[in-house]
């Protein structure tokens, strides 16, 4: 009798980021578009050559843990160290809900969100967003009391929407759900403003998690996430993790550069002043041609925009040399340098004004 592949691998799909291509604006994937200087490139480099490659890493990355501590203002033993957010949100999932249960998602929202819970056999139901790209926080309460739910997980503010919830918000779900697994992920809180951020609010509530990434201040490359819980989760997601789960060269240039704090926060101002250009760009686009698209306001380091054409853009942009992240009816922008920016300007001032052209009968 043959070997039959289960259920819930059948009809997989991984996830596929868009290839690097020689020549292309790389607008896609929110990265960020700044390296890190030279000086701490070359520190990282003096710390591979003082690396124990005989070694394990700390299984615990205190040093690591230590250094988020310090950066964000949170106690260390709160802290947990994934192989990006991506394994934390594996671990949560999978760790956290048993077979059949149910976790509350948003939608649209971040993609991972969706897959992890087929693999662990549990059941996903999403808060639909409505024309607006929002929810209020009282129909997603709704949405998981009505459905039963242990878990709920979103991003704040939301990838791929640029929306957030306001810290008041998110305590009132918290709040309203005592039972249920509250999990927000910050990847994008460090654009907005901090204090809507729930960070240092673990203590207060035991059924709170807390993600964030190294992903989008410039570490995209380390694949280096956190998440901040009190010490009780803490030490259940410490756990259940895998005993070695952040490799030493990671743990020791994570923690090398989150002590570089000035530095960190100087990136983070030149990516939000970058936003900023892209989305006045885009309004100057929007304003001469009135009810093209629907624009929405960003709090985070990438722009969105929906509207009927939306395929029809990506293509263009395609050909044209600039890579976008395309959603059913929308497409997200990721703020790049200056010179980016203005390419990807320019091409959609093109497509807007052969569309407008076309529809004159010009």
């Amino acid at each position: 009798m043959a070997y039959k592949i289960n259920g819930k691998l059948r009809g997989l799909k991984p996830y596929v980021p868009t290839q690097e291509i020689t020549g292309v604006i790389h607008l896609d994937a929110n990265e960020s578009f700044l390296n890190l200087t030279p000086q701490l490139i070359q520190d990282a480099a003096d710390a591979v050559q003082n690396t124990a490659f005989n070694r394990y890493p700390d299984p615990y990355a205190a040093d690591l843990c230590q250094a988020f501590g310090n950066y964000y203002g949170v106690n260390a033993t709160h802290v947990t160290a994934g192989n990006g957010s991506d394994e934390l949100i594996s671990l949560l999932i999978s760790n956290f809900l048993m077979k059949g249960e149910t976790i509350v998602t948003t939608a649209p929202d971040f993609s991972m969100y969706t897959f992890y819970p087929k693999l662990a056999e549990t059941n996903d139901v999403e808060a639909v967003k409505g024309n607006s790209f929002s929810i209020t926080p009282q129909k997603l309460i709704d949405t998981v009391k009505k459905s039963n739910a242990r878990m709920l997980l979103f991003s704040n503010p939301c990838n791929p929407t640029s929306l957030g919830f306001t810290r008041e918000e998110v305590v009132q779900i918290i709040e309203s759900l005592p039972d249920v697994l509250t999990v927000v992920d910050e990847a994008y809180m460090d654009f907005w403003e901090q204090t809507q951020s729930v960070l240092g609010l673990e203590s207060r509530y035991d059924n709170l998690v807390i993600l964030k990434t190294c992903s989008k201040m410039g570490l995209a490359a380390l694949r280096l996430g956190f998440s901040v819980s009190n010490e009780k989760l803490t030490g259940l997601l410490h756990s259940a993790k895998s005993p070695y789960n952040v490799n030493s060269l990671t743990q020791e240039i994570g923690a090398l550069v989150l002590g570089e704090k000035k530095c960190l926060q100087s990136h983070i101002k030149q990516i939000q002043q970058s936003r900023d250009s892209l989305l006045h760009g885009i309004e100057e686009i929007l304003f001469r041609y009135p009810g093209a698209f629907q624009l929405y306001r960003s709090c985070t380091n990438f722009v969105t925009f929906r509207f009927p054409e939306a395929e029809q853009l990506y293509t263009y942009l395609m050909e044209c040399g600039i890579s976008a992240r395309q959603f059913p009816g929308f497409l997200r922008i990721t703020a790049g340098a200056p010179a980016e920016n203005q390419a990807f300007l320019a091409v959609m001032e093109s497509f807007f004004h052969k569309k407008s052209t076309l529809e004159k009968g010009g």
